[in-house]
Formats: C-alpha cells, sequence, structure tokens
C-alpha cells in the first residue's frame, strides 16, 4: 500500500509537491517487479483517514508486517521572518504526521505480536541549521518518538528504528531554495544566477566522501535491511546514509 496527498501539502513550499501521476509510476513500478500494489490518497495529518487505511490494508492483505513512514516537506525561512504557517505545515506533516501513521498501523501489529516500523528522519534533525528550525525540530523528534515508540512497542515484538538520509536527489533538494542553502552552508557568496553543477562543486569538496548528493535508491537497502528478520533485534536505534555527514554529527 502507498499512502499519498499526490496534491500541494503546503503553500510555503517551493518546489512541485507530489502528483496522481507520481503514484501511479509507484504502482507500476511495484507491479513490474510482480509485486502488488494498493494506492490510497490521503493527507497523513488526518489520523482517522490513516486508521481507515490500515483496516483496508488488513483486509487486502490479510496482516501488516512492515510500516514505513516517510511522508514530509521542508522550507527554508529564517525564524524571525517565519509565519505561523511555515512552522505549523512542517511540524503538523512530519512530526504529528508521523506519529499518526505509527499510531494508526501498529496496533494492527501488536494484534499479531509482530512487525518492523521505519520512520524517516534526517542529518539536519541531529544538527541546528541555518533557516531550517521548523524542519530539525521535526526530524529531530521523530527520533525522540522513534525511541519511545521502540521502547512501547518492544513487548509486542515490533522494532522502531529511524532512517537517518543525508542529502537526496528529490524535487525537496533539486531546487532553487534548497541548493542556494547548500551552496551557503559552506560559502556566503553565491552568484544571482546558480547552477546546479556550482552546487555540486562546492558540496562535493567538502563532504567526506566527496558526494554533493544521493540517490533515493541509495537508502533502499539500509530500509530493507531493517524492514528483514535479520534486524529483529534492532530496535530504538538511528542509521544514518549520507555518505559520510554524519561523521560531524556529536551522537
Amino acid at each position: 500500500m502507498g499512502i499519498d496527498l499526490a496534491a500541494e501539502v503546503s503553500h510555503t513550499t517551493d518546489y512541485p509537491a507530489a502528483t496522481p501521476a507520481d503514484l501511479a509510476e509507484t504502482q507500476r513500478l511495484v507491479e513490474a517487479e510482480g509485486g502488488r500494489f494498493v494506492p490510497v490518497t490521503l493527507d497523513i495529518r488526518n489520523v482517522e483517514a490513516l486508521r481507515a487505511a490500515a483496516r483496508q490494508a488488513q483486509e487486502i492483505f490479510g496482516k501488516i508486517d512492515i510500516l514505513v513512514a516517510n511522508a514530509g516537506i521542508q522550507v527554508f525561512r529564517p525564524l524571525l521572518a517565519m509565519t505561523d504557517d511555515h512552522w505549523h505545515d512542517v511540524i503538523d506533516t512530519n512530526l504529528t504526521g508521523t506519529a499518526n501513521t505509527v499510531r494508526a498501523f501498529a496496533p494492527l501489529m501488536a494484534e499479531r505480536n509482530q512487525g518492523s516500523i521505519i520512520v524517516t528522519a534526517s542529518g539536519q534533525g541531529k544538527k541546528g541549521f541555518r533557516h531550517g528550525s521548523s524542519y530539525a525540530a521535526s526530524k529531530w523528534g521523530i527520533i525522540g518518538f522513534m525511541k519511545s515508540a521502540a521502547i512501547d512497542l518492544g513487548q509486542h515484538h515490533i522494532t522502531v528504528n529511524a532512517l537517518v538520509p543525508g542529502l537526496i536527489a528529490t524535487a525537496m533538494t533539486m531546487n532553487d531554495t534548497r541548493l542556494r542553502e547548500a551552496y551557503q552552508d559552506y560559502r556566503s557568496d553565491p552568484p544571482e544566477h546558480l547552477t546546479t553543477e556550482e552546487v555540486a562543486k562546492v558540496r562535493g569538496q567538502r563532504t567526506a566522501m566527496r558526494l554533493p548528493w544521493l540517490a533515493p535508491e541509495d537508502l533502499a537497502p539500509m530500509a530493507v535491511f531493517l524492514a528483514s528478520d535479520e534486524a529483529r533485534h534492532i530496535s530504538g536505534a538511528s542509521f544514518d546514509v549520507d555518505a559520510g555527514d554524519s561523521a560531524l554529527f556529536t551522537a
């Protein structure tokens, strides 16, 4: 089951939202591998809609083994210029939406006394960064939520872990606002017309593995591992996939 709003989440974002065509493409890719895919369009800020989706998943598939709570948005605004929408839309989607997703699906896992839950945090949830207070707060909060959920759900043999991406080449990263912010992490004099190539060069020169960003599929092996039986005794932990950016974190 793939859940997405497939529409604009917030008027404060500076990049295109996912579309019904994106959800349909995900379905095509899953079915091309021989899988079955059930698309569901809803807003993860609506916990009752998520509970209905969880019941639907159980009815269709007979059980729920794995949950990946991955949805999120990002907004860059200086704290003193931040509007209420800039704050609430990010917190309500990223943090509350993640909690809603887990709270909706975990009870059905607990009934079977097993399950794997993976939440998506961010390297920017392990440090402060310029113009990103709402995003950092939401992603740091996800890590705290994950650790608490792991304690609560462990008695039901449900593992809960966080995947912690670095900069990933998605629409949320590959847009003018985010690329300019990434450039200014290292240089304070961005040209008026900043190109992707200029950002890649500056960032690549200053990261541990000399990579400006990763592809989405670079995170897949860790997600697959955390969802597997081999990870059945791993819970309450966060796993960085960021080409070495996490070397700069204190923990």
